[in-house]
């Protein structure tokens, strides 16, 4: 695959990061539409966009770096925010760009959508909105943007399968880690859920019932379909032999399941 797109002396330039940047300009580009169309003021979308940036990759980082101490990759991501810090304070680019290459090389979404969940609720509070309503504008662009990072991980050759003999099943001879037995290319199964479930909530964004609706909609799909899609994934496994990412899963579904089940009800 295609890891590093191009280098220019030490700045490294990899296709992962350039799919988390398309993710948040598309996402931000639209979102601002949206809120104008509600007859809201459109830069609310840079603040929103902006937090749930920040919030969502110290999240996903936070998570990977627990889920892989064990393993050592965990120490290789802290290793690497050390060397970003220490290429800073001595202006050391080769050094802060050898440390974003170890930092960079894992990010888990589930970590990353309660670190951005943090964030902008705290932002929604601070300037007095409504927590629902915000949330119904950013659900559809939380699964776009997912599925946008989901391409760069296929990229990277991140974030796949088990082995598997079927026609599409990809090998990852630069991957993290390289494989070259032939895997399923589960980024690619999560990016078509997650487009899917973008469109649909894209095309009933203006038909809801209540506030709300679309980020508890959210939740069950994006929470279903990445329980599904574990069982083919090679992430940790723990009680009853599910990953953490299912058990998170497990809770966004009943959580989902419940308020749209009050809401209905009302």
């Amino acid at each position: 695959m295609y890891p590093i797109l191009f280098e220019i002396g030490p700045l490294v330039i990899s296709s992962f990061g350039l799919m988390m940047v398309l993710a948040f300009l598309v996402s931000n580009h639209l979102i601002k539409k949206d809120i104008k169309k509600a007859g809201f003021d459109p830069s609310l979308g840079d603040d929103i966009i902006f937090r749930a940036a920040i919030g969502g990759i110290i999240g996903a980082k936070l998570y990977y770096i627990i889920e892989n101490l064990s393993n050592g990759l965990g120490m290789e991501n802290l290793k690497g925010l050390v060397d970003i810090f220490s290429g800073i304070f001595t202006l050391n680019l080769e050094k802060i760009s050898f440390g974003i290459q170890n930092f960079g090389s894992g990010l888990v979404f589930l970590g990353g959508l309660m670190g951005g969940l943090i964030v902008v609720t705290h932002y929604v509070y601070k300037n007095k909105l409504s927590w629902l309503i915000v949330a119904d504008w950013v659900a559809p662009y939380l699964a776009l943007g997912h599925g946008i990072g989901r391409i760069g991980c296929f990229l990277v050759g991140d974030c796949y399968g088990l082995p598997s003999n079927l026609p599409w099943a990809c090998t990852f001879p630069n991957g993290l880690p390289p494989t070259l037995i032939p895997v399923h290319p589960t980024q690619l199964y999560e990016m078509l859920a997650y487009f899917i479930i973008f469109g649909y909530l894209t095309f009933n964004k203006y038909k809801i019932d209540y506030n709300g609706q679309l980020i508890f909609e959210y939740l069950f799909l994006v929470g279903f379909s990445r329980f599904v899609i574990e069982f083919l994934r090679t992430n940790p496994k723990y009680l009853f032999g599910l990953s953490g990412a299912q058990y998170i899963s497990f809770v966004m579904i009943n959580v989902a399941i419940y308020f749209m089940y009050v809401n209905r009800k009302k």
